[in-house]
């Protein structure tokens, strides 16, 4: 029985032999009371300061035979059919498990403006490039004392900028976080060039090209000087006055056409010597002394002089006539020149003069596109530009419902008042006109129906041609939004914000400002027995003053 209650003791947990330098090895806590002989000698029980603690390949081989040794009378011999023990000197020696390496899955602490973010350090090392990911470039805002990196920056950028750790590269702006205030986060944590064009093309904007420049110094800044006003003070000074040039020839194309400044002539068309038989006509062709034909020349010249410097000077010269710009100058010139070459057929009195007339009025009517010039000029413009074309899906679709539109409520109108004796719906393509009108809410009253049929078509045309019209404007407006915001923005990049320096942890600065605290806590513990000191005193003389006054009392009372 003896024999069989020895092992029991051996199921107690045994403390490792490594844990603590004061950790007893005898009999006190590592269950070697209850072992043979043998191996209590071998471990050499004590108190922590004896062989236990001396050589701890001893008390290694005692801890093994604490597990696996057994009494003479517990063991199974091999004539009873039960296992041989191994002798002590072939167990092999139990050594301690190695500390674990550090691996990539470490958390780490990122403090952003006192928001403290945790992540792995495999996340980071995703992208070694970067700021984060990069042990050296990350070192520098490393902060011992706490054990964390700290970023004096913005807040909630930092949300999407771990993000883009965590997802492998997917990089999405938070909604309260402007766009260049983002751009300007990116571009510190050095995601690199590839996101941020990346990440501008997500946000829909358009990559400028870069425009090639010439090579010849005199031709770059002619170039510079006529293509690009913000370049400097004098091409601001001559994109001003082209601009001038461009109203003024807008302002005498609409004041020839009034009555006041034409010219007439009278033109006999009979036989007849009687004054009364002259018929009067409007002089088409002006001449040579025409105030307007002056002011024409005049800014024909400028334009002619400015195509012809822009051209000579252009880096590229089909590049040059593929750009829309370009073509709207060379429209605006032409309507000139075929004017000029109508004068001088008119003077030398050609057959073909009505021909010439009708060629004359088609292509005074081009002058107008000299609108569009100053488009180069305003960015308001050119705004209006972008916006329609990024929503020429939504303009066809406006177009095609109103078309759709069109074609029933004219049907729908010409039956309702097919009956009526003074319709003025007389055919379907008539009635044309009316849907358009009425569908785009401006009545202009020429066509109207009269009966009560025709009355409830007009009104279900009027409801559809708002509700049609109303669904795709938001979406234009949206994108003009986009785009005027977008410029405003590109104005605000030439404005220097100066963002404060995150500055390396320096361990001087804090025993320096550990030292200056030192100092003025060593200053006030000077000035509190000070403070007792005068307080004390002034106790004792408010104690003296009563103490008087008491006895001044006791006196009082004595003589009384």
């Amino acid at each position: 029985m003896e024999a069989l209650q020895a092992p029991a003791a051996q199921d107690e947990p045994a403390e490792h032999p490594l844990v603590g330098t004061g950790t007893r090895l005898g009999d006190g806590g590592t269950g070697l009371k209850d072992a043979p002989p043998h191996a209590r000698n071998n471990s050499g029980g004590g108190t922590g300061t004896g062989a236990g603690q001396n050589n701890i390949g001893n008390s290694l081989n005692a801890h093994s035979h604490t597990k696996l040794a057994a009494t003479d009378d517990d063991r199974p011999s091999s004539s009873d059919g039960g296992f041989e023990q191994t002798p002590d000197s072939e167990l092999p020696p139990i050594r301690p498990n190695p500390a674990p390496a550090p691996t990539a899955s470490e958390r780490v602490i990122i403090n952003v403006s006192g928001l403290r973010f945790e992540t792995q350090l495999k996340t980071l090392n995703q992208f070694p490039d970067t700021l984060l990911g990069d042990p050296r470039r990350r070192m520098r805002y490393f902060d011992p004392l706490r054990n964390e990196y700290f970023f004096d920056r913005n807040r909630p950028s930092f949300d999407a900028i771990l993000y883009f750790y965590q997802s492998g590269g997917r990089l999405r702006r938070p909604v309260n976080v402007p766009i260049d205030i983002f751009t300007e986060e990116i571009r510190f944590y050095e995601l690199g060039e590839e996101v941020i064009d990346k990440y501008r093309e997500d946000e829909g904007f358009i990559k400028e090209k870069e425009m090639p420049l010439p090579k010849n110094e005199v031709l770059k800044k002619i170039w510079l000087l006529f293509e690009y006003p913000e370049s400097s003070k004098p091409a601001r000074g001559i994109a001003l006055l082209s601009v001038s040039v461009i109203l003024l020839s807008i302002v005498t194309f609409c004041l020839e056409t009034m009555p006041q400044f034409k010219e007439y002539r009278y033109v006999n068309t009979t036989n007849s010597t009687d004054p009364k038989d002259l018929t009067k006509e409007e002089v088409e062709v002006p001449g040579f002394g025409d105030p307007f034909f002056v002011v024409e020349t005049l800014c024909i010249i400028w334009f002619t002089f400015e195509l012809t410097i822009r051209f000579i000077s252009s880096p590229s010269k089909l590049a040059f006539f593929k750009n829309i710009m370009n073509v709207i100058d060379i429209v605006a010139i032409v309507p000139y020149f075929v004017t000029l070459g109508t004068v001088l057929a008119d003077s030398s009195k050609s057959k073909n003069q009505a021909t010439s007339l009708a060629i004359l009025r088609v292509i005074r009517l081009v002058r107008v596109f000299r609108i569009f010039k100053l488009s180069r000029h305003s960015k308001g413009l050119q705004i209006l530009g972008q916006t329609l074309k990024a929503s020429m899906r939504e303009l066809g679709l406006l177009i095609f419902f109103l078309f759709i539109g069109v074609i029933l409520f004219a049907s729908a109108v010409f039956f309702a008042e097919a009956d009526a004796n003074s319709t003025q719906f007389v055919s379907i393509p008539d009635a044309f006109w009316w849907a358009v009108v009425t569908m785009t809410t401006v009545g202009y009253g020429d066509m109207y129906p009269v009966t009560v049929g025709g009355k409830i078509v007009g009104s279900l045309c009027a409801i559809a041609g708002v509700l049609t019209i109303a669904l795709p404007v938001p979406v234009i407006v949206s994108n003009f939004n986009y785009f005027y915001h977008r410029e405003t923005a590109a104005d605000d990049d030439g404005v220097d914000y100066k963002h404060v320096d995150s500055c390396a942890y320096s361990a001087d600065f804090e025993k320096e400002e550990g030292t200056e605290l030192s100092a003025n806590f060593i200053e006030m513990e000077d000035a509190v027995p000070d403070e007792r000191t005068k307080l004390r005193q002034s106790r004792s003389d408010a104690a003296n003053c009563v103490g008087t006054a008491s006895s001044k009392m006791s006196s009082v009372e004595t003589d009384v």
